[in-house]
């Protein structure tokens, strides 16, 4: 019977949000707000990738094999880019240029301009699998690659020429993040490790100590000091993200555990004197957690 009455309580205060709340952005009696503008959607199929271009653009690609455009507040698409001929698996851009960089199982990677003609101003062939790894330098001149076959490479974005390649055993590369006023590129993959490239002669400069999990993906802070890295897992086990420190001691900083399954994305948020330094992690389990980047407190 008191289960019966605490169900029927529950049922009540939902049916009492669902009625006030409606996915077309509209609220019920208690007051009304404009919806919101609707717009197509940006691609045909999964959503790979999404990246910032410009402070109210955003860039995309999915398994439609194109590459699109949005604005961050209207919603629509500006532009769509066809090229590809397989699915695109990466997107990026240095931050407030009109370059788009896209990677892709046809195992190229192509370079468009926004208020170009829409074809690729630049194409960079060269891979032998599937690329999984993009990252632009800060000034847009460069462009590191990474791929399941196991190499990495460096790209003159001007001329397209190949500017360099490393291959490291069993190195599948899952993500790669350039650091910020610095020379440095980090990379992520699928055997366990993190490492840092030096892109001015393509070496590594530095692998942290091997996790027990595939690293996923990888994200730099504004400041360049530190780093993010996550992990698959099941069950539980593994699934979390890691802060390092890429200053001198280049160390473990803490471990953000919540997820039960893989993590598949990290990044830091953006932070201010009104916002303390935070993180934001997404995983298989269907959540987006928010973490206290000092303390790994969920907020």
């Amino acid at each position: 019977v008191l289960v019966s009455r605490a169900m029927g309580k529950l049922q009540s205060k939902i049916s009492f949000h669902s009625s006030k709340y409606r996915a077309d952005g509209s609220v019920g009696e208690t007051g009304t707000v404009r919806a919101a503008p609707r717009h197509g959607p940006a691609h045909t199929d999964t959503v790979t990738s999404v990246a910032a271009l410009q402070p109210d653009l955003c860039v995309s690609g999915g398994d439609d094999k194109s590459v699109a455009v949005c604005s961050w507040r209207s919603g629509a698409a500006l532009r769509r880019f066809l090229g590809h001929e397989r699915e695109v698996t990466k997107v990026t851009s240095a931050l407030d240029s009109t370059r788009v960089f896209s990677a892709s199982r046809d195992k190229t990677v192509m370079m468009w301009e926004l208020h170009g003609t829409g074809e690729p101003s630049q194409r960079f062939p060269g891979h032998d699998l599937v690329v999984t790894g993009l990252a632009v330098s800060p000034d847009a001149s460069q462009l590191c690659t990474g791929s399941r076959d196991n190499s990495v490479c460096k790209w003159d974005t001007e001329t397209g020429e190949c500017l360099g390649r490393a291959t490291i055993s069993r190195n599948l590369v899952t993500h790669l993040c350039w650091v910020p006023g610095e020379p440095y590129i980090i990379q992520t993959s699928e055997d366990k490790t993190i490492r840092v490239w030096d892109s001015r002669e393509l070496r590594v400069a530095h692998t942290f100590p091997a996790k027990r999990h595939i690293q996923t993906c990888c994200d730099v802070s504004q400041d360049g000091r530190l780093c993010l890295s996550s992990s698959s897992g099941s069950a539980g086990e593994g699934a979390e993200a890691t802060l390092w420190d890429l200053r001198q001691t280049r160390s473990q900083v803490c471990e953000y555990k919540g997820h039960f399954q893989t993590t598949t994305s990290c990044v830091f948020l953006p932070w201010g004197p009104a916002l303390a330094p935070s993180i934001a992690t997404a995983s298989c389990d269907s959540t987006v957690k928010v973490w206290d980047q000092d303390t790994a407190g969920r907020r």
